[in-house]
């Protein structure tokens, strides 16, 4: 009985060890999601101004000067911020559904339907982001050997590849949790 207790106790620190962990996830989730969303507005209200007055062009977020390229082609100027604005929403919309699977996920029993459609959910934002950073790299390149200049915007579909990689391991793992869900639900309907 003693032997028992003693392990309970040995499970239940452990339990408690890990709220840490996923506390500090969730705090730096929220601080990576509030730093994409500032990211992400900035573009926005960046995009909007331009629509309304070229000159804001020299003086876009984080020091893009695109006004090269918006002289001499607007598709180009307009194609290329609209992948690094669908990217960057992407981005802050991953980390939104982060922050709500380690928020809402209960320890305790963490083989369940939401937590498999968040971690589905997840990998599919991180593969987008992965397939249009992928094709916005391809197409700089092109405008790049064609003579423009895009060396500001890489920033933003450097990590492509990674994306793709990140993605089918998330894949892999909801799929995981998925099987585990249905076994457990198994276990639960045999007793």
């Amino acid at each position: 009985m003693l032997h028992i207790i003693n392990v309970i106790y040995k499970v239940e620190a452990k339990l408690k060890s890990k709220n840490y962990v996923f506390t500090g996830l969730k705090i730096v989730s929220w601080i990576i999601f509030v730093g994409l969303c500032i990211e992400a507005g900035g573009l926005i209200v960046n995009f909007i101004f331009s629509l309304t007055n070229p000159e804001v062009i020299r003086n876009l977020y984080q020091k893009l000067d695109l006004s090269k390229m918006y002289e001499s082609s607007k598709l180009a100027f307009y194609g290329m911020y609209g992948f690094a604005l669908v990217i960057s929403i992407l981005k802050a919309f991953l980390f939104y559904k982060v922050i709500e699977l380690v928020t809402k996920i209960d320890l305790t029993k963490p083989f369940s339907r939401f937590v498999t459609k968040q971690i589905y959910t997840i990998s599919y934002y991180t593969l987008s982001i992965g397939l249009i950073s992928f094709v916005a790299r391809k197409l700089a390149d092109d405008l790049q050997y064609n003579g423009f200049e895009i060396d500001n915007l890489s920033q933003f579909w450097a990590d492509s590849q990674a994306f793709i990689l990140m993605a089918a391991v998330i894949y892999v793992i909801a799929s995981i949790f998925s099987r585990g869900v249905e076994y457990q639900e198994e276990l639960e309907e045999t007793v």
